[in-house]
Parts: structure tokens; sequence; C-alpha cells
């Protein structure tokens, strides 16, 4: 950015609000673009989501990976969990008001799995697990809000709509609760990132993931694993793992 050079930078934004601050900073007074690689911003799933928000008010979360070397040198909720933290924070309008979580490590040094509970100032819970030690691949994303139930997976790209008296929709088990499937245009995430990025570069716009965004979505995760630390050192588990 000193070398008036734009940059995409891969998530998280930084390893401490600090730094962000600085790159925030940085982007202002020399006028860069600056985009963070949230890249599940750019499911065509979540894109697709977006127009049917109303008022969520339960997230439950799940983004489960197997075992692999790669990223040990940060823990799951960095690593993994992340993704879905910006996610919900951009469907969410509020701000959060309550964090517990706890987390293990299993095989690494670090935290392999975690399952956090957040409250929002509006009322609205989300539940997130992310684990990286489990036997399968799974990454979707659920809510509920007034008359609707949303489902969301990532890796299919799909999107079910579940509704009292949906217009057009297929009746379910229940008469009473239609299903439709919003359509979703398919498109490779990363490269509706790399173009979105290009386009804001072209247009000297706010990028669709800012840095802002970023520090916040990375403030959270802090505060996460600063909970599962605390809830850690109540249950000793520093000495259990000796």
């Amino acid at each position: 950015m000193e070398a008036s050079i734009d940059v995409l930078i891969e998530k998280p934004l930084a390893t401490s609000l600090s730094e962000a601050d600085e790159l925030i900073r940085m982007a202002g007074k020399s006028g860069r673009i600056a985009q963070v690689g949230h890249l599940e911003r750019f499911n065509p799933a979540v894109r697709a989501t977006l127009p049917l928000i109303t008022r969520p008010m339960f997230f439950e979360v799940h983004r489960l990976s197997v075992f692999s070397p790669r990223s040990l040198d940060v823990d799951v909720v960095l690593d993994l969990m992340i993704h879905d933290l910006d996610v919900v924070l951009s469907f969410v309008n509020s701000e959060v008001k309550e964090i517990r979580a706890v987390g293990l490590p299993i095989l690494s040094g670090k935290v392999d799995i975690a399952n956090v509970r957040m409250e929002f100032q509006s009322g609205c819970v989300a539940n997130f697990t992310a684990s990286r030690v489990s036997t399968e691949r799974v990454r979707k994303l659920r809510f509920f809000q007034p008359k609707q139930y949303v489902s969301i997976d990532y890796g299919r790209q799909d999107v079910l709509v579940f509704g009292i008296g949906e217009a057009g929709g297929t009746p379910s088990v229940n008469p009473q609760i239609n299903v439709t499937k919003p359509p979703v245009t398919a498109e490779e995430p990363l490269q509706a990132e790399i173009k979105s990025f290009l386009n804001a570069v072209r247009e000297r716009s706010r990028p669709v993931v800012s840095l802002e965004d970023g520090r916040r979505a990375l403030a959270i995760a802090l505060d996460i694993l600063t909970a599962i630390h605390e809830h850690g050192d109540r249950l000793r588990l520093d000495r259990m793992q000796r």
C-alpha cells in the first residue's frame, strides 16, 4: 500500500487488532483499495440468501474437516470458524452481546475443535461448531427467522427455504410448510472473489469485504479464543494433558 498498490489480504486480516487498525489507517492514508479474503462471502449460495434475510433469530453452523497438517500454526477458530463468523456477522445487523465457548486440542498443540454460543444485542443467537478432526467434510449454515427456515450448503452451493405459504413452493411432509429453492448462479467462489476485487480496484469503490469487515470478524474470533482459554483454565485442561 505504501508503494501505491491495491491489495487482497488473506483471512484472517491480521494476528492482532492493533495490526488490523494499522492496515486500516494505512489504506486510508494511501488511498488504496484493500479487500479481505473471506471466501464464503462469494459463495453463490450465500449471495442468493442475502435477499431472503428479514430478521434472523437463530443460527446453527457446522464446518467440519478431516485432519490435515496444513495450518496447524493457528487455532481452528482462525483457520475455519472465522469463515462462518464473517458470514453470520454480515447477515445480522447487531452487535455481539455475549460469547460462550469451549475448545480442545486433539491432534495438535492448538485448538482443533470448538463450539461457540453467541448472543447478539437483537436477541439473535448463533451456535458455531468447527472441527478439523472430523471423519467427514461438512459445511452448512442454517437459520430461522419469522415464518421461515433457511438452509445453506456451502459445498453444494444451494439454498433451501422452508416456509409457511411460500408462493410456488413444493409441499413438504407437513402440507402447511412449503419448500422453495431460490435460483443460484453457479460460480467458483475464488474466481468471484478476485473478480469482485478487480472491479473495486477499477471503480475505486468499497470492496464487498472491507478491512473493517475483516477486523470485526478477527475481533470476534479473538474474543472466542479468550473465552476458550478461560474455560480451559477453569477445567484445568493443561494439567489433564500432561
